[in-house]
């Protein structure tokens, strides 16, 4: 449990990063003058708030059953895993939800278009942190 810990810690933290890194590409890179495809920002924003929806089922299906098996039975290695499984799919649907963002900064919208995906994705990483399951 504890190296699992300690691997998913490394993970967020290491996507928190890159979602820093994606802000700071778009900026260097994404400065054209060419208007984006407002289909293109509808598209994004439907496929955002579904992606939000579905961290959200992930959590409760894969996270939150895991923890609850390992709080009774903390050797259990198959609810381990799906909890180890839970953090991990969160964590790049939060990273995908950051991409968004980057994608739609370098198809030629502006940073105030972007902010919202990177700064959803960072929050996002940074609120599901990995926590032991709580013994009963």
């Amino acid at each position: 449990m504890i190296r699992a810990l300690k691997t998913l810690r490394a993970v967020q933290w290491s996507l928190l990063g890159s979602i820093l890194l994606f802000a700071v590409l778009s900026e260097v890179f994404g400065r054209s003058r060419r208007a984006v495809d407002p289909s293109l920002t509808y598209i994004f924003t439907t496929m955002g708030v579904a992606l939000v929806g579905v961290i959200f089922v992930v959590r409760r299906t894969l996270v939150q059953q895991a923890a609850e098996s390992l709080a009774t039975r903390p050797e259990d290695t198959l609810s381990l895993n799906h909890w180890r499984t839970g953090y991990l799919a969160t964590y790049a649907l939060c990273e995908a939800l950051a991409l968004f963002g980057l994608v739609l900064r370098l198809a030629g919208g502006n940073l105030r278009q972007s902010v919202p995906y990177f700064f959803g994705g960072f929050v996002l990483l940074f609120f599901f942190r990995p926590r032991p399951p709580a013994s009963a």
